[in-house]
């Protein structure tokens, strides 16, 4: 291994982990909606960051292999994930028909920490998607790298996981202005809502 080879595995990981994440979903969603009510949310990128990192060091160490040969968790980890989608997506629509929805200062009522680190970390371990991303996509493309290469991979797509959470949590309150009006907050839990139906239906429907 020479430096330039570490250095390159590092930004293919970067750059591979960026392609991954960097979508609508579930996680994304409720990491936006947090940075936009700054509540808890150096907690919530770390519950991101953090699993995120657990789950590539798994997929590199090769778990994507004992995964697809135990599809129960798969199995599992679907419906639950997809009941759990279903009951945020219900709870957001609420929001957005209801009175407090047009209330620009406070967005709705603020929930404990315990309970939003416990929201965070259903909607990232009981999405089927992050095993498939991270530890069989992911583990698949490490797989192609020898050695301690693996591991800056795994380096690089860390640190993407780091600045995409940090970007979308931290880096929403610039969007302050657009949400101190009442009705934007309206508009976000309405797609909020449809993007947690969609997925749901969707992971039942791909059984």
């Amino acid at each position: 291994m020479t430096a330039s080879s570490a250095a390159l595995a590092a930004v293919s990981g970067l750059g591979f982990a960026l392609s991954l994440i960097v979508a609508i979903g579930a996680q994304n969603a409720f990491v936006l909606r947090q940075g936009l009510r700054g509540q808890h949310v150096l907690a919530v990128v770390a519950v991101c960051t953090l699993s995120d990192a657990v789950l590539i060091a798994a997929g590199i160490g090769g778990f994507g292999a004992l995964v697809t040969s135990m599809p129960v968790v798969m199995t599992v980890a679907r419906y639950g994930g997809a009941a759990f989608l279903f009951g945020y997506a219900l709870l957001a629509a609420r929001r957005a028909l209801s009175a407090s929805a047009l209330t620009a200062d406070s967005a709705g009522a603020t929930v404990a920490l315990g309970a939003t680190v416990a929201t965070c970390l259903t909607l990232t371990w009981l999405n089927p998607h992050v095993y498939l991303d991270t530890l069989v996509l992911f583990g698949s493309f490490a797989s192609t790298y020898a050695g301690a290469d693996r591991w800056f991979l795994g380096v690089g797509a860390i640190f993407a996981s780091i600045i995409w959470f940090s970007s979308l949590g931290f880096g929403a309150r610039l969007l302050g202005p657009l949400f101190a009006r009442p009705g934007a907050w309206r508009i976000l839990d309405s797609a909020i809502a449809a993007v947690m139906c969609a997925l749901a239906l969707g992971l039942v429907l791909t059984a």
